[in-house]
């Protein structure tokens, strides 16, 4: 039985769902979102050639990343979650509240973004609570960093969120753009913002 085959036959029994519902797309997308891979972006954001490995919100998401709110992709990222450390987060709130008692905000509007080894994995929000939501959902992550990639997310006006497994402070903040882009454009940080949580999610 092919290894997608088999986890399409789990997420039928387990959510009851027919298999029309889960894509072989879908599944594969799903079980690629690990920590060995840093849940689909293997590339940190400082480096050539990154590339979000997701994005979470409520808008369009860019071409090519995958929407962890899409259709039942929650369903199978709380199947899989005893392997894969990553559970669907929680809905954003309507408004955009402060940060919880859980964290305390390490920096903020910096020019510069954070890059360190205890690097997990990057994506795409819409706001600072979206990026908190992912933080509260990947097995690990103690800290997150929120900015905007000027001229580095084809388009995008996403926020980047990047999440780690150390606390970090205002010095780690020394990835200050400066990469060309594929139209000759060269991208620059504006609004970073760090955020450290008291406990790491377990």
């Amino acid at each position: 039985m092919r290894f997608s085959t088999l986890f399409a036959t789990l997420a039928v029994v387990a959510t009851g769902a027919s298999a029309a519902n889960f894509s072989t797309e879908s599944i594969s997308t799903a079980v690629s979102l690990t920590a060995q891979n840093h849940y689909g972006a293997p590339i940190p954001p400082w480096e050539v050639g990154h590339y979000p490995g997701w994005y979470y919100g409520q808008g369009t998401p860019p071409q090519g990343i995958t929407c962890i709110l899409e259709g039942l992709f929650c369903e199978l990222l709380e199947l899989f979650f005893p392997f894969l450390g990553f559970q669907c987060p929680k809905p954003p709130p309507p408004h955009q509240p402060p940060p919880p008692p859980e964290y305390s905000q390490t920096f903020y509007n910096l020019t510069c973004a954070a890059q360190d080894d205890s690097y997990q994995t990057y994506g795409l929000v819409d706001t600072v609570a979206d990026c908190l939501a992912m933080c509260d959902s990947v097995s690990g992550c103690t800290f997150f960093n929120t900015y905007h990639d000027v001229n580095g997310k084809d388009g995008s006006t996403q926020l980047t969120c990047a999440l780690f497994q150390e606390c970090l402070a205002a010095s780690s903040a020394d990835n200050c753009g400066g990469q060309t882009q594929p139209d000759g454009s060269v991208d620059y940080i504006t609004n970073s913002d760090g955020y450290c949580k008291k406990k790491a999610t377990a």
